[in-house]
C-alpha cells in the first residue's frame, strides 16, 4: 500500500467532511473545497481522523490512495491556514500594483500587463516589487503565480523579471571576446 495513503489526517477544530461516493467536501473556517472521487478509494472518518485505504488490489487503487490522501490534506489545511506564494519582481522599472481582482504589471512592455485573479484566489502588493497571492485551493494559488511568472520569467544574465521569493537564478557568465 502506499505509504503516504497509509498515514491518516488529523482534522483540527471547526473543520467539517462529507464524503459521498462521488464527491468528498471539506468546510472551514476560511471556506469550502470539494473533490471529485473516483471509486478507487474508501475513505473512512472516526473521531477526528480520517483513513484513506484502497478500494481493490489493483496497482490504480494503491496509487489513488496517496494521491487522494495528498489532496485531502492540502484541502484541510487549505480551509484551515490557507496558502500563499510571494513573488518579487526584479528590474529597473518593473512594478506591480493590485487593484480589486486585477493586478497590473509593469514589466518593460510597451504595454501596461493586466491579469485578472481567478475566483477564490486574491493579491496584495506590500510594495511596488512584491507580489502576494493568497487562497485556500494550492493547485488554483501555485497556477496563478506561475501565470504572472510567465509574464517575464527571470532572465539568466542579468537576473531581471519575475520571480519566486524563495528561488534561486544562477547567473551566467557573458560571452568574452
Amino acid at each position: 500500500m502506499s505509504r503516504v495513503g497509509k498515514m491518516p489526517i488529523a482534522l483540527p477544530q471547526g473543520v467539517d467532511v462529507n464524503a459521498t461516493s462521488e464527491l468528498f467536501t471539506v468546510k472551514g473556517p476560511l471556506g469550502q473545497l470539494t473533490l471529485p472521487l473516483t471509486g478507487l478509494v474508501k475513505i473512512a472518518s472516526d473521531n477526528g481522523t480520517l483513513t484513506f485505504e484502497p478500494a481493490n488490489d489493483s496497482r490504480e487503487a494503491n496509487a489513488m490512495s496517496g494521491t487522494v490522501r495528498a489532496l485531502v490534506n492540502n484541502m484541510v489545511n487549505g480551509v484551515t491556514k490557507g496558502f500563499e506564494r510571494k513573488l518579487s519582481l526584479v528590474g529597473v522599472g518593473y512594478r506591480a500594483q493590485a487593484q480589486g481582482d486585477k493586478l497590473n504589471l509593469s514589466l518593460g512592455f510597451s504595454h501596461p500587463v493586466v491579469h485578472l485573479m481567478p475566483q477564490g484566489v486574491k493579491c496584495e502588493t506590500p510594495s511596488q516589487t512584491e507580489i502576494v497571492i493568497k487562497g485556500i485551493d494550492k493547485q488554483k494559488v501555485g497556477q496563478t503565480a506561475a501565470e504572472v511568472r510567465a509574464y517575464r520569467s527571470p532572465e539568466p544574465y542579468k537576473g531581471k523579471g519575475v520571480r519566486y521569493v524563495d528561488e534561486v537564478v544562477t547567473l551566467k557568465e557573458t560571452k568574452k571576446k
